[in-house]
Order: structure tokens, then sequence, then C-alpha cells
């Protein structure tokens, strides 16, 4: 449903639900003659009201190069906004114009759970929530997919299915990752435990027609652009599974913000020293992409899991950038007495879990008329544990997370969380590069947005970094695909 505001309407304030299952997504022309809102992003674009084609926003495309995501409420687009975790949107008259004023209070600080002595975990409960989570929001005409792995969120959710009795309406989906990352055998296992039907997606590397077809098509649907390092793997998915489109996609995501977004141990101590190293940004900006000195110069926020080009190569490709460095500057000022657990929490569980993290599988959903199902997303099974005493959820001296989870899964089904370690989806993008590099360059030097002769002096530099070692390569290799993965969607989506 569109809900609008106009002139001299009664205040409004609009805020999404507690942990952004349904975010809204504003529309809010420069004229401000008129205000357009919906929890359907794909029902907002699509609405005549909203002019096409849009016009893309140099500040988000500006985020996207040297952060790898546009902050809230800023998108990608001119005029398009989103109110998610934390926000508010004011929105009221001023001489007759629509203003909007929009404002962010992280709501899951630690100080504010309950103490031990307070609150006991209780598994039965959390596992009725999570199913009714899932079976509410299920559209029981349509087929059911449950993206599984060896983690403790898919797992979690399987688990309160299977207690619930869906064995036979809903199947585990696995993406088998190369190497020792692989977790489809095991997700194969669980899933034959539990009494569901399983099947395995497999990674794609040497792209045929059809495969740059599927893709190419999945960009003309997403409504935004994502970095998301394994964005390529799910039109692939569709084409493997055509059972998935417009099927119930049930996936994982969305409770580490209020669970505890936990840092490792490396990252904990860099951004203790990035108060000192962070005054060199004024030099850092100026080197390579590609270079270690450039990331020196990181804000506290960006080591969160923030990174992308230089703002000198990003200056050079797109002449009217905006360096992003005083957003994140102004980010740790603001927040300088956040301890890290609460700031990290922030910063990746309302930016880069909802923009990134999240945002390939919206997208992937919209893409294919899907309908996505975030249990932990729920408003009453973020409000349970936001409130649980953090002794149940995380050590801060051994940096687990999950704690209750991880119990509950080795009880209840044997999965041994920390025997497993961390193993997460990966998706070889390097090999996807350099085998499909002309189909790859091409979509990024026919994209409208880039300088051309900056584009000549940064792609085949970048190219050669990739056939190095180390940092050096490794960062080549995100910063093409991210080049890549963003002209594309200029290039092909219906609302551009």
């Amino acid at each position: 449903m569109i809900n609008y505001y106009t002139p001299n309407q009664p205040a409004v304030v609009l805020r999404s639900d507690l942990a952004g299952d349904l975010p809204l997504y504003l529309y809010w022309p420069k004229d401000k003659q008129t205000l357009l809102y919906s929890k359907s992003i794909t029902e907002l674009l699509n609405d005549g009201r909203v002019p096409k084609p849009l016009k893309v926003s140099d500040e988000g495309i500006s985020f996207l190069l040297q952060s790898g995501v546009v902050p809230p409420p800023k998108t990608a687009y001119q005029d398009i906004y989103i109110v998610s975790i934390g926000d508010t949107a004011n929105v009221h008259t001023v001489n007759g114009k629509v203003e909007v004023t929009f404002k962010h209070e992280f709501p899951f600080m630690n100080s504010n759970r309950l103490q031990q002595d307070e609150m006991q975990p209780d598994e039965g409960l959390i596992l009725r929530m999570l199913a009714e989570a899932t079976i509410s929001c299920i559209d029981e005409s349509k087929p059911s997919f449950l993206f599984h792995s060896a983690g403790k969120d898919s797992n979690s959710i399987a688990l309160a299915l299977a207690e619930a009795g869906w064995q036979d309406k809903v199947t585990l989906i696995t993406h088998k990752s190369k190497g020792k990352a692989d977790e489809s055998e095991i997700s194969a296992k669980i899933a034959k435990q539990l009494g569901f039907k399983h099947q395995v997606l497999h990674e794609v590397d040497q792209l045929q027609a059809e495969h740059k077809q599927a893709i190419e098509n999945h960009f003309v649907k997403a409504p935004f652009p994502c970095t998301d390092n394994v964005s390529l793997a799910y039109p692939l998915y569709a084409h493997q599974q055509p059972q998935l489109k417009g099927a119930n996609i049930i996936d994982g995501a969305g409770n580490d913000v209020y669970m505890g977004y936990i840092p490792n141990a490396a990252e904990f101590k860099r951004q203790q020293f990035s108060k000192y190293l962070k005054h060199s940004r004024f030099i850092s900006k100026h080197f390579s992409s590609e270079s270690l000195f450039h990331v020196a110069g990181r804000a506290r926020a960006e080591w969160t899991g923030l990174s992308g080009l230089s703002f000198s190569d990003t200056k050079k490709i797109l002449p009217d950038a905006y360096d992003v460095s005083d957003y994140w500057f102004e980010k740790d000022a603001i927040f300088e007495d956040f301890e890290y657990f609460d700031f990290r929490s922030m910063i990746r569980g309302c930016v880069i879990e909802p923009e990134v993290f999240q945002l390939k599988a919206r997208n992937f959903s919209d893409s294919i008329n899907a309908n996505m199902v975030l249990p932990f997303a729920n408003q009453q099974v973020a409000s349970y544990f936001s409130k649980m005493p953090e002794q149940y959820l995380f050590d801060r001296k051994t940096l687990k997370n999950k704690l209750v989870l991880r119990n509950m899964l080795k009880d209840r089904i044997g999965l041994d969380s920390d025997a497993l370690g961390k193993m997460g989806f990966t998706y070889d993008t390097r090999s996807l590069i350099l085998q499909n590099w002309e189909w790859i360059s091409n979509e990024i030097t026919e994209c409208d947005l880039w300088d051309q002769s900056g584009l000549v002096k940064i792609l085949p530099r970048m190219r050669n970094s990739m056939d190095k070692k180390g940092w050096q390569a490794k960062a080549a290799r995100s910063w093409i695909y991210r080049l890549y993965l963003i002209s594309a969607w200029f290039n092909r989506n219906e609302y551009l």
C-alpha cells in the first residue's frame, strides 16, 4: 500500500519496526510538494507518481565506491530514502512545503539489557517464536525454501520449523562453496536428521550465455545496487532452481544487531589505534585503492567492515564524487563514548547488515517476485533477545557470539559450532572475473556513470594488481567486482 503526505496535513512520525523486518521506503522529491511511502520498494518505484527514469545520487554512488554501502536514510537514488532500524522521519509542513527531519537512535544498547538474575533463556519459547515468525509470513499456496548452512541462524529456524511439524512444507537449500568453506555436506546431514528435503546450489565460474542472461535479468529488476561479494550467486540460483521464482524464501539474517555484533580479535585491536591513524587520511586518501597506506586512514566506524576505493581513485572515475571520510569521522565523534561492542552493532547492524548482507537477498527476492521471510527480524523475536542478559549472548573475553543458540543447537541436534568454527558463505569472485574478463570489463567501460579517461587509468592497473599476491591482489579483485556490480545495475535497471 502507498501512503502519502501533502502540505498542511497534520505532522506524522514515520518509523520501521524494531529490527527492520519491513523498512519504510520514501519518495520525497526536491520540489517538496508531496511525500509517498511504502513498506514495498517495488510498489513505491512502480507507482505512477514516482517519475521514471529515476536519477542516481552522486553522493550515493560515492558511498558505494568508497564504503560499499549507502548509509540510511540516503540511497543510490535521488529523492528515494529508507527508514530502517532506529530511524525516524518527522514529516511536517514548513512554508507550504513538505519537510522531513531524519533522526537515528540505536535501540539495542547493551546497557539496557536485564541482569543475569532477572532473565534466563527459554529455548522452547525461542523455538516457538521463530516458528511463528516464519509461518505467519508464509504464503502456503507457494513452495517454501530455507537458505540453509552450517551456521547458527538458519539451523535455529530449521529446528523451530521441525518442532512445529513443517518438514513437508519447507525445503532446505544450500550453496556449495569451494574448498574448506563448503557447508553443503553438513547442511544435507542436518536436513536428513530433521526430516527436511534438501537441495544443493552450485557455484558457476565460467559463465555461459544462459548464465549471463540470468544475471542481466537480475539487474533489470533489482531495486538497488548491492556490493555484497555473493551478489552474483543469487540470480544463478534461480537459473538452477526455477521453483525459487515466486516462492517463499526464508533467510536467517537480522539478529546480530540485537544479539551483539561481536568483532574478531584483530579488528578489536585495530579499532583501538584508529583514533591515531585516522588522522593520516588527508594523505592516505591520495594513494591507490590497492595500497595498504590507503587502509591506514580508516575511521573507527570504517573498521567495522567498511572499505572501498580511495577518494583519489573515486574522483578520477566520478568527477563529482563526495569524500565520504567526513561522514564516518563525524560518526566517530558523535559516538565517541560508545564502547566498541555497541558502536559496532550500531554501524554494522543498522548500516552494513541491512544495506549489504540483507540487501542481496531482498534484491533477489524482488527480482523474482518471491516472498522474503526474515524470522529473526520479527519484532517479537527481536524484543525478546534485546532484553536478554549479555552473559547468555556473547563473551567479551573469548569474543564468542550467540551463546544461547550455540548451546541449544549442540544439545538438540548435535551441531557443535565451536568445533566447526566460522565457515561463512564464500564465492570465488577472482575466478569469475578472470574467466569472464571481457564480459566484466565491457560492462564497466560501457557504463555512463564513469569518466572514461579516469577509468582507462584505473581498470587496467587493478587488473594487473590481481596477478600479484596478498592484500593488493585481494583488494583489486574486490574493487573490480564492485565496479561491475554498480555498472551492471546502472546499465540495465528498469527504474533508470
